[in-house]
């Protein structure tokens, strides 16, 4: 009977991870050659690969081949430097070592307990990115607030809303509870959000139990920001029915066309109800390493309860990293921790460290901090600003070709590096220019519904992408039909 072989040998670990290194170094270079969107038609991929599952080892060699094969053809290519779809989710380098990392050390972050590096250097580098894109000092984790990695912007999310709930009803988990007189009743509670904020309030409302239905949308102007007025006025109303205001959603940076809420103006609204404030600035958030640009992105942030940004999407720190801070971790901890007896430990029971578990929905928790890190470390705070910088200019550049040429418009002005543009002559010719410039694979755009109207949306934030490619973009979309 053949040996089999050993679940981790370090000489073959050696050689095999060299491969295969040299195959994601060998991706990066060729990756502009293919077409950005997948050809393959549904179903294709699993029709390419084997029914069952190999009962016997099969080489590196053999795995390779059929990702040159197969799964190379049923991926868009997110790394094109012609990828202007969606927002960006960049990578880089360091943070790929990062994450190898982490994998290959292999901790279960739970708790200070199980590692304690996995937890001090997970506080130590947000303290670092809270200071460098100028977030106020009750964010830090000194005092009673503090940052933690998430997946995603949605998680983020639902994390406030858990607390914004616990701090609402009074903590009625807690071992000291008040009267049940005096707390509210969770169905009467109310979260608010303006018609562009993304749709992962919605379903965190869903899934904390409060329910969908208790999401009022707040209208918005013509460049997606949340009216104030609008807010104040919904939020009065639902206290005269008895209902009860909790949360507010400000989005810094709309999925759409880069709108930013006032958000100094929803705090002076959401303070009068006492009611939780969470900024999703999940993609321009990184533009507040740059000073210059900071200004409007954390705005109202010194009276905001929560306050989060995604590095995965224009930080060069490959997906998933969802930075979030919280201004009193007490009604987080609250909501979210459990004390079974298996996880007991001298080092909690001391109350002098941070237990992550206690921040977030599972139990468990990846070392994600060690790529956020090595990417601040190894690139540095001024090559990422640099990049910024020459991202926004060049969407400068793209709206001023738009507004040269009579047959498009800016539907909004340039968020930071996006774009939002259309065709005069409407939306049908503005859906079939997309279609086509999608179908020739060189580039790739997403629509958007922009007051009322279809729009195109160029997001510029790719690792690989240069001046060139947003030129080329300009050049496809511009090609006489």
């Amino acid at each position: 009977m053949p040996h089999e072989p050993a679940a981790f040998d370090p000489e073959r670990f050696r050689r095999e991870a060299r491969a295969v290194v040299d195959w994601i170094a060998d991706y990066w270079s060729s990756v502009a050659a293919r077409p950005v969107q997948s050809q393959a038609d549904p179903g294709w991929v699993r029709s390419q690969l084997p029914t069952h599952a190999p009962e016997s080892p099969e080489p590196l060699e053999a795995v390779l081949a059929d990702l040159d094969r197969v799964i190379l053809p049923g991926l868009t290519h997110w790394q094109h430097p012609g990828f202007f779809g969606y927002f960006p989710a960049s990578t880089s380098g360091p943070s790929i070592l990062g994450e190898l990392l982490s994998a290959g050390l292999g901790v279960q972050g739970m708790l200070w307990a199980t590692s304690p590096a996995c937890t001090e250097l997970e506080t130590l580098v947000l303290d670092w990115l809270r200071e460098l894109l100028g977030l106020p000092d009750r964010f830090a984790s000194s005092g009673a607030g503090g940052g933690v990695i998430q997946d995603s912007a949605s998680s983020g999310v639902l994390c406030a809303l858990v607390a914004a709930r616990e701090r609402a009803t009074g903590f009625p988990h807690a071992t000291q509870r008040p009267q049940p007189d005096t707390r509210p009743d969770p169905r009467a509670l109310v979260a608010y959000a303006s018609t562009a904020t993304h749709s992962s309030v919605e379903k965190g409302l869903g899934i904390a139990g409060i329910g969908r239905d208790r999401l009022r949308r707040i209208p918005t102007d013509a460049a997606e920001a949340m009216d104030p007025t609008a807010l104040a006025t919904a939020m009065e109303a639902d206290v005269r029915a008895g209902l009860v205001p909790f949360f507010v959603a400000a989005t810094v940076g709309t999925t759409a066309c880069g709108g930013v809420d006032p958000v100094p103006q929803l705090a002076d609204v959401a303070g009068r109800h006492r009611a939780w404030l969470h900024v999703d600035a999940a993609w321009a958030g990184a533009a507040a390493l740059c000073p210059e640009l900071r200004g409007p992105l954390v705005a109202g942030a010194d009276r905001a309860d929560s306050w989060g940004f995604n590095p995965h999407k224009w930080m060069l720190v490959n997906f998933d990293c969802h930075a979030l801070w919280v201004a009193d971790r007490g009604p987080l901890v609250q909501a979210l921790s459990t004390q079974p007896h298996y996880l007991r430990n001298a080092a909690s029971e001391s109350g002098a460290v941070i237990d992550y578990r206690d921040w977030q929905v599972p139990l468990g928790r990846r070392f994600r901090a060690l790529k956020l890190w090595m990417t601040l470390r190894m690139i540095g705070a001024e090559e990422l600003r640099r990049r910024i910088r020459e991202h926004v200019r060049w969407a400068g550049e793209f709206a001023g070709w738009l507004a040269a040429d009579p047959r498009f418009e800016l539907v909004t002005p340039p968020s930071l590096s996006l774009v939002c543009f259309a065709l005069r002559a409407g939306d049908g010719p503005t859906a079939a220019l997309l279609d086509r410039v999608n179908a020739r694979g060189r580039v790739f755009l997403s629509p958007a519904r922009v007051a009322g109207r279809l729009a195109l949306r160029l997001a510029i934030g790719g690792t690989l992408t240069g001046r060139d490619d947003v030129a080329a973009a300009w050049g496809e979309l511009s090609e006489p039909a």
